[in-house]
């Protein structure tokens, strides 16, 4: 590791702390969990920080048992010395002054994302308690926080041989909702720095249940492009890498190709993803689309009177990693979302285009199968133009020409209005007799549709469950796609709870995250809940949606008979019989039941319900239980639909193998 110079010099003041706990929002982005976890992520960052400076190889992230953080590195250890600014070691500064750090052109640090500035600061001033331990020029100092505020000064004390950094923080429970933390979110998060970071090593451990973690890629952003494709055939095992310093800059791109119909690029930062991509981005794909065309024309791929071919081809079933590492990032908003940069876009482009053109030249067989990929896909795209336009034509897409199956609802306002999915022309009909036709829409599904994970937009739009879909939704497809124009504000998948019913639910949530992601970002898409069981004694109905639901309903009313048996001061007991279609799971329990006067009813499909039990139990606002879909991780979910609905046999069977004893209820 390298060895440099970083003293009390080197770390800036810009401003005070004070504003930190009474607005908390306004560094973390909330007091939710989210705002939790960035505590631990602002800590692990410096740490990160001094891995990527080259300056340390390990990070440990140990949850502990009494509801702390501790998170150490074996960098340089943060500076102890007496700034001239404040009086005030350079700990306590960077621990209690916002904006004092190392990243603020000090010297400390040429790129950084965290660097003991804002982040650590505000970790402290959010924490009940917060204790740093240093390991620096062969003595331990530590030094202990309440709130923010120094308890101790800081202490000089036995001497080792190690260095860097060890924090210790108990998130505030008074301004946080929760402080649970989560060990998948630590797990997650350490495992993307170990693939963005060549080198470095992260473990995590957690105290009260022993799990831990350790990660370390040899391969980097190569190896992280190989676990975003582990489930997808892939056109060649090779990874195409490149990584060069260009000014005070560096850039690191992987790409590899796979046989799927979607692009997947992440793009980061300093080790900060970029969401929305940027000008690294931008440079990205107008080198590739340039160098491919360039390869294509120069081997005769692409014949002189044909078109180049489209970005978009030559990203079909592209995954990639670009990173870069700059002094001075410039992001749009607080976010980090998109990096502004205008010098980056040139770096980009300079080191893909030179490095990849040479890659295709040395590999022809590889480049010719990454051509073919585009030559196909291009072919694929004019023949889903002149599709969809064939469609247009005749209406099939406007919001006009609403499909035929359909039983829209009269309002037009799309806050009040709902669109339910049905599986099967029998419970559509008694949807669309049970629902509110002022406000509710019935979309009945013939069959399972399309699976879209294997199939192009041209076959997409020759199958009619989902062009029905696409028209009935009325925001478009591909590059007519317009939030703007959704007719409907909840979009409700209602199927049976079998397996049939659980993989059409899975083909419509793979449709919507592959061509309409953004329908379920605004949080437009719920999955009904229908019940399990219709539980009766006398007049008294109701309803269950899990057998816990069940078993404490059936006491329930046990209790009340029992209750009325005694205050009429009589054995009498009802033998009603249980009527013969109805689901009981033992002989003991036919005759408990039947003791009570109680009958037990098992739903296996929404067809076995009339319209006024549909409407009661499914499709009443008032009664009915909806889960609403969202996306917390699009990487884990990318992988999810890859595993069950691609090609790959053996991931499907072994993700079925994994998660069957956990299976409580199956219909077959």
């Amino acid at each position: 590791m390298s060895k440099q110079n970083y003293d009390a010099g080197q770390i800036q003041v810009l401003e005070g702390l004070e504003p930190v706990r009474k607005r908390p929002g306004m560094y973390i982005g909330g007091t939710g969990s989210e705002g939790l976890h960035h505590l631990i992520k602002e800590i692990a960052d410096n740490s990160v920080d001094e891995a990527i400076a080259g300056f340390a190889n390990e990070v440990h992230v140990t949850l502990l048992a009494d509801g702390g953080v501790k998170v150490s590195d074996n960098g340089r250890g943060i500076p102890v010395d007496k700034m001239k600014k404040t009086g005030k070691s350079a700990l306590e500064t960077v621990l209690t002054v916002l904006h004092a750090g190392g990243k603020f052109g000090g010297g400390g640090y040429k790129v950084s994302s965290g660097l003991h500035g804002v982040g650590i600061s505000v970790v402290n001033a959010l924490s009940t308690r917060l204790i740093a331990e240093i390991h620096k020029d062969g003595f331990i100092y530590t030094q202990e926080y309440e709130r923010g505020v120094p308890k101790t000064a800081i202490k000089k004390g036995e001497k080792t041989d190690k260095s860097g950094t060890t924090i210790i923080f108990y998130p505030d429970e008074t301004i946080f909702e929760t402080v649970e933390l989560d060990y998948g979110w630590v797990v997650d998060y350490l495992r993307h720095q170990a693939y963005l970071t060549k080198g470095l090593k992260t473990f995590v451990f957690d105290e009260k249940t022993s799990r831990k973690y350790g990660f370390y890629f040899e391969g980097g952003i190569q190896s992280y492009v190989r676990h975003l494709n582990l489930g997808k055939d892939i056109i060649d095992e090779d990874v195409f890498y490149v990584e060069k310093g260009v000014e005070e800059s560096f850039v690191e791109i992987a790409l590899q190709y796979t046989d799927s119909y979607s692009e997947t690029i992440k793009a980061f930062a300093n080790n900060v993803i970029n969401p929305d991509g940027g000008t690294h981005l931008t440079g990205f794909r107008s080198a590739l689309t340039r160098v491919i065309n360039e390869y294509a024309r120069k081997s005769g791929l692409l014949k002189e009177k044909e078109e180049n071919l489209s970005g978009e081809d030559c990203r079909e079933g592209l995954t990639a990693i670009i990173l870069v590492k700059l002094p001075d990032p410039q992001f749009e908003g607080q976010t980090k979302n998109k990096l502004g940069n205008p010098e980056v876009r040139t770096y980009v482009e300079q080191v893909l285009g030179e490095y990849l053109a040479y890659y295709l030249e040395e590999h022809p067989a590889v480049a010719k199968k990454m051509i073919n990929k585009a030559l196909l896909s291009a072919r694929a795209r004019k023949a889903a133009r002149a599709a969809r336009e064939n469609i247009i034509r005749k209406g099939v897409l406007e919001g006009a020409s609403l499909p035929g199956k359909l039983a829209d609802c009269s309002s037009r306002d799309p806050q009040n209005s709902e669109l339910y999915i049905v599986e099967g022309d029998s419970a559509g009909g008694s949807a669309k007799m049970g629902r509110d036709s002022k406000t509710q829409a019935i979309l009945p599904l013939r069959g399972k549709v399309l699976n879209v994970e294997r199939a192009r937009l041209d076959k997409m739009l020759a199958n009619n469950e989902i062009t029905s879909l696409i028209k009935a939704l009325g925001v478009g497809i591909e590059e007519q796609f317009d939030l703007g124009g959704l007719r409907y504000g909840r979009i409700i998948i209602m199927t049976d709870a079998d397996v049939d019913g659980s993989h059409i639910r899975t083909l419509l949530l793979t449709f919507f995250f592959r061509h309409m992601q953004e329908v379920i970002s605004a949080g437009h898409i719920y999955i009904a809940q229908p019940p399990f069981y219709k539980i009766t004694m006398g007049k008294t109905v109701r309803y269950a949606y899990v057998d816990e639901e069940k078993v404490k309903i059936i006491e329930e009313l046990k209790k009340e008979k029992n209750d009325r048996k005694k205050s009429q001061e009589t054995d009498e007991e009802i033998t009603t019989d249980i009527p013969s279609e109805d689901v009981i799971a033992q002989d003991e329990e036919k005759m408990e039941l039947k003791k009570y006067g109680i009958n037990l009813q098992r739903y296996k499909g929404l067809g076995e319900m009339n319209a006024e039990q549909l409407w009661e139990t499914t499709m009443d606002p008032e009664n009915r239980v909806l889960l609403q879909v969202n996306i917390e991780d699009a990487e884990k979910a990318d992988a999810v639909f890859n595993k069950l609905m691609g090609t790959e046999v053996d991931l499907r069977k072994s993700f079925i193998q994994t998660h069957a004893r956990f299976v409580k209820d199956l219909d077959v």
